[in-house]
């Protein structure tokens, strides 16, 4: 997912600010509903939660929140940045989708130091050429939608998952610079790559956290390395972290055909169905309970029961992205749900996030 050219909305993210206040109306609701069980795939909810019970918040409890140990950043700066090699560009879209969207893998192994990175991070790629001033292009930066050993497992290659973003401007199509470059660029070709970045998105140590996540269009590149990471058959022999929670995934896109990744968790779900839920809303092909088109919000309510004993349990952890300028939505639909509840969303906020199970990355 790009973090760039924010005054945008693409693939449909603009509606996660409803998605993120009906994850708040559900951790109200956990306050009448402690102790019952509605799954087997529900997490052990025998743990106290960490979820504030009055309408004066109190302290957290104690939950899985990631170290941050040993976490690399700004290996490589935009004054100095690697230069890479492209060792791939293929399209991830299916005929008949909307838009188009590339999965881009670029070689890290002539690097010194090597560019390593963790699950969550990303990059910053600056686009070759100059803009309108002949000035050189300003970096932009990409969740990244690989594992820290790469898609070829030999650590060494870091991926990205690219929408290109094409806008109406004055009656014009104007086409992304940084994005449609990427989507353009072929195999062989070199490319400056700067970072890794952000500590916001990483995983939770603990092997038998949980973990709900949230993601339309290319918001998916750094649910896709979580996957991989917990599931993929290879990366799990090369990890000295075997995940044991439960993980349950929330993807969001108009078409099946711009459904991204999706064989890839069908298997997980498939081979792993204790651990791994995968849960769709295609916009355009399916209709939620009003008759309207369903989104991701409406999945999540379809499924709140099961949603709450998860969130109940501390070691549940949030994931999710967006753009920058849904945050005052957010706020405006947090507050006016914690009225309604008499509680208070500005004392609520800080308190789950110092909790560390909230994440939220936007641009």
């Amino acid at each position: 997912m790009a973090y760039s050219e924010s005054t945008v909305v693409i693939g449909g993210l603009a509606h996660i600010p409803i998605v993120i206040g009906v994850f708040w109306l559900v951790q109200q609701n956990i306050l009448n509903r402690q102790g019952k069980t509605t799954s087997s795939f529900t997490a052990n909810t025998n743990s106290t939660s960490s979820i504030p019970t009055q309408k004066s918040a109190p302290k957290t409890t104690t939950t899985s929140k990631p170290s941050h140990q040993n976490v690399p950043v700004n290996t490589y700066k935009p004054k100095d940045p690697f230069i890479g090699k492209v060792t791939e560009n293929y399209s991830l879209l299916k005929e008949g989708a909307i838009g188009r969207v590339n999965h881009i893998t670029f070689d890290l192994s002539s690097g010194n130091p090597l560019l390593q990175y963790v699950e969550g991070q990303s990059i910053g790629i600056i686009p070759a050429g100059e803009d309108a001033k002949g000035k050189p292009h300003k970096i932009r930066l990409y969740s990244i939608a690989s594992t820290r050993h790469g898609d070829n497992y030999k650590g060494k290659t870091v991926s990205l998952c690219v929408r290109q973003l094409q806008y109406e401007k004055d009656g014009q199509t104007i086409d992304g610079v940084c994005s449609t470059y990427l989507c353009n660029i072929s195999p062989g070709e070199k490319v400056k790559i700067t970072g890794p970045v952000g500590k916001e998105m990483l995983l939770p140590d603990d092997e038998d956290s949980n973990v709900i996540m949230l993601a339309t269009g290319t918001g998916i590149a750094p649910m896709r390395a979580y996957l991989r990471r917990m599931f993929d058959q290879k990366e799990r022999q090369k990890n000295g972290w075997e995940f044991k929670g439960k993980a349950w995934l929330f993807m969001g896109a108009p078409k099946t055909a711009n459904l991204l990744y999706d064989e890839d968790f069908e298997a997980y779900k498939k081979q792993y169905p204790d651990n791994f839920r995968y849960t769709k809303a295609i916009s355009r092909e399916q209709n939620n309970s009003k008759g309207g088109r369903m989104y991701i919000q409406d999945r999540v309510l379809e499924h709140s029961d099961e949603l709450f004993e998860l969130i109940e349990n501390p070691k549940t952890h949030i994931y999710l992205c967006g753009l920058k300028g849904m945050e005052p939505g957010i706020d405006e639909a947090m507050t006016a749900a914690a009225q309604a509840k008499g509680l208070n969303w500005s004392e609520l906020r800080p308190q789950l996030k110092k909790a560390g199970r909230w994440h939220v990355e936007t641009y």
